[in-house]
């Protein structure tokens, strides 16, 4: 990350915001405004779009990867606003946190991709389309989502490094951390050969 150019009690402030924009559960909202249940006891369990699509309903699933990346994005936005690059910077971090961790659901939350690609998109917009090409590439190739979340975030950091934005890449180390740890299942049934495919319930 750069230099803190900021007051602490601001990055502080800055965390506390993107914490909680993460938290929001627009998976569980979402599903449960349009009838499909309680997404907690739907396929994976997991509050994300990958599992709101297990539900069926498409437009469910592409209303939550909206809403769970622009958390991402006004998180950055904020931050960026509040504390500079530092603060852009902290407040993905913790926007990521918050998804994974949300304190309202016992801090049993979702894996993190979409507000991932959110946070990119508002940090380092090349970066972030980049990423988002890698996911499309390869959930096109492979038809499975948590492999295509684990390239994206793999190629995060090569991709800031291409792109000039070598300040953010310690950032990008942390972030595709996180991804790779919520995935650690995904990644046993990868290696079984038993992971799912996208739409599969």
């Amino acid at each position: 990350m750069p230099v803190f150019d900021a007051p602490a009690l601001m990055l502080i402030l800055v965390a506390i915001i993107g914490y909680l924009l993460g938290t929001i559960a627009a998976g569980l909202l979402i599903s449960r405004m349009m009838g499909l249940g309680d997404l907690r006891k739907i396929g994976s369990g997991n509050i994300g779009a990958t599992n709101v699509l297990r539900t069926g309903n498409k437009g469910a699933a592409a209303l939550t990867l909206v809403f769970d990346a622009l958390k991402g994005v006004v998180a950055v936005l904020v931050g960026r606003m509040l504390a500079g690059e530092s603060g852009a910077q902290i407040g993905a971090l913790f926007a990521v946190l918050g998804h994974c961790w949300p304190v309202w659901l016992g801090f049993k939350g979702g894996k993190g991709v979409a507000t991932f690609l959110g946070v990119w998109l508002a940090l380092a917009w090349p970066v972030g389309l980049a990423c988002c090409a890698t996911w499309a590439v390869v959930a096109a190739l492979r038809r499975i989502s948590s492999l295509a979340a684990l390239a994206a975030a793999a190629s995060s950091t090569l991709w800031a490094m291409l792109f000039g934005y070598s300040g953010t890449v310690v950032l990008a180390l942390a972030l595709t951390g996180l991804i790779f740890w919520r995935h650690s299942a995904n990644i046993a049934r990868l290696r079984a050969g038993t992971e799912p495919r996208i739409g599969q319930r």
